[in-house]
């Protein structure tokens, strides 16, 4: 697995957690904010994804073009 550094900005009582700490416990930090990344990178969904998500969905429970225009022109 490729390791590459980055700079992230907390607060100053984090990151004077994150100095003091050992070495060993760093390193688990460290793959403790790549999981955490990871896991926030495959939540996020483009509004696009979404929206045809809820078309399909309306489209299963009997919304036709038809009906949603008449809805849209009231």
């Amino acid at each position: 697995m490729e390791v590459r550094e980055i700079k992230i900005r907390v607060d100053a009582e984090s990151a004077e957690i994150y100095e003091s700490a050992i070495f060993a416990d760093r390193q688990k930090l460290d793959a403790l904010l790549s999981l955490r990344l990871k896991e926030f990178a495959r939540k996020r969904r483009p509004l696009e994804a979404i929206m045809s998500d809820i078309s399909r969905k309306a489209q299963a429970r009997g919304l036709t073009p038809e009906i949603l225009s008449n809805l849209l022109s009231e």
